[in-house]
């Protein structure tokens, strides 16, 4: 499986992104610090590039996937910028990182590819997983014990701010509900989603 190994902190800065929104809270870089006051004035190409590869880099999807659910939000009815986020924040690994039960997309990939979750009583490994409205996510029962998961639920579990579109059950932290579909508004960074849409438009 490809996979997206750029160091975090670099790429964020490169890509004007919060390390925080990949859940990188504490990585700085201060490499070419003084570098950002000398560049030119960047071209519209280099603008919607720069969009989609922001895209790419926050949700580890690499580009033949990403151009795909492009393909697919422009085939929907509606808005295709708001179609394509709409599909990008469905997908599993996204939705386990948001529930707050990885401290990192990259990290909920792996524990989805490990199998360490069920969607409605069933596992699956397949990050790319779209959920659905009134899905439920659950860690597995046999996963519960690991340490990674046992500290969600102690005392001095880590408090979690959950888009609107989730809910966490209050009597089983490791469970999880899609309430509903994802919006644009439920964004925690900043994009210009319309200039991904111009790029692959022209």
């Amino acid at each position: 499986m490809a996979k997206n190994s750029q160091p975090i902190a670099k790429r964020c800065k490169a890509l004007g992104i919060s390390p925080a929104v990949m859940g990188y809270a504490k990585k700085t870089t201060t490499r070419n610090a003084s570098t950002n006051n000398f560049r030119k004035k960047q071209s519209e190409y280099a603008l919607q590039l720069k969009e989609k590869q922001k895209m790419k880099f926050i949700y580890g999807v690499l580009e033949r996937q990403f151009h795909g659910y492009y393909e697919e939000a422009a085939r929907r009815q509606g808005i295709t910028g708001a179609n394509l986020i709409e599909l990008l924040e469905r997908r599993l690994d996204n939705v386990v990182f948001r529930l707050g039960y990885a401290q990192t997309r990259r990290d909920a990939r792996q524990l989805v590819n490990h199998a360490h979750f069920t969607v409605n009583g069933k596992k699956v490994n397949i990050p790319s997983y779209r959920v659905k409205a009134g899905d439920v996510i659950e860690v597995r029962e046999r996963s519960r014990q690991s340490e990674k998961f046992a500290k969600l639920t102690a005392a001095d579990a880590p408090l979690v701010t959950l888009p609107g579109w989730l809910a966490r059950d209050a009597q089983n932290p490791l469970k999880g509900t899609v309430e509903r579909l994802p919006e644009r508004s439920d964004l925690d960074f900043e994009v210009q989603e319309h200039l991904i849409v111009e790029l692959y438009s022209k």
